[in-house]
């Protein structure tokens, strides 16, 4: 993220990739956070991968495919995704100037792919359409941002790629390295936690990070939720060591209420 979101002359530009932003500054927190690591590897609830790491939803019929079976088009998910500028409590929305750079990003090894990004050419089965938001507090660098992405998918392909993620969790909880543009980073655990009860199917994860100069463990949560053809996915991280817990619960709950007001969908 080297070039997207860096500090050049004391600005920090992170908008438009606010998932990166832990990353792209990391070698600045070195310097300005120098007093510890803070955190830790607990603070948050982890669960069992065949438990509360994967959750169904009671509502098995719930789908995003509209009437006649079609793939949600570009057009159609973004009418369900958070509108520039809808504020979520004290987060807002905007849209993205195309697919942030973080889709670029590769696994090292590659069957790591799909826990750092569901880009096309991420799995097997690429995506329709898509669209991209950012989530954060207006105005606040050092601050929680999240990535959230709206995918379609033909056929089953949506099944298909949660399947491929639910796999790298598992093939890749010790760790794997992120392949970025000029830098790598190295990601210590990738850690189920509990996902939320919603759409047809759910996965969340715990990422502890290594900064790129390897003295401070960063945060990032994933989760992604499954309705029918549509992937909803939601990335979220912190400027800083400070573990936050969770991808914010009132960004997924409005995200899909917005989604499911549309396609009938049961939470």
């Amino acid at each position: 993220m080297f070039g997207a979101g860096h500090v050049n002359g004391g600005d920090r530009h992170t908008r438009g990739l606010p998932r990166l932003r832990g990353f792209a500054l990391a070698g600045l927190m070195a310097v300005t956070a120098g007093c510890g690591s803070g955190g830790g590897d607990g603070g948050s609830d982890t669960a069992d991968r065949n438990g509360a790491g994967r959750s169904a939803s009671a509502s098995a019929s719930a789908s995003a495919q509209p009437a006649g079976g079609s793939v949600p088009t570009e057009a159609a998910l973004k009418a369900v995704a958070f509108a520039d500028g809808e504020r979520i409590g004290p987060y807002t929305a905007s849209e993205t100037d195309g697919a942030p750079l973080g889709e670029d990003y590769t696994a090292d090894p590659a069957r790591c792919g799909p826990l750092v990004s569901l880009a096309r050419g991420a799995t097997a089965h690429d995506p329709a359409a898509e669209v991209h938001r950012e989530v954060d507090v207006a105005d606040e660098v050092a601050g929680i941002g999240v990535l959230v992405q709206l995918r379609s998918y033909a056929g089953d392909g949506a099944s298909a790629v949660m399947k491929d993620l639910s796999a790298a969790g598992d093939a890749c909880a010790g760790g794997y390295t992120e392949v970025r543009a000029i830098a790598r980073a190295r990601v210590l655990k990738a850690e189920p936690v509990e996902a939320p009860a919603i759409g047809d199917e759910a996965e969340a994860f715990r990422f502890t990070v290594l900064d790129v100069k390897g003295e401070l463990k960063l945060y990032e949560y994933l989760t992604v939720v499954r309705s029918g053809a549509v992937t909803l996915s939601f990335r979220a991280d912190f400027l800083g060591t400070k573990d936050i817990g969770a991808v914010p619960r009132e960004i997924v709950d409005a995200q899909w209420k917005k989604f499911s007001a549309a396609h009938g969908s049961g939470a």
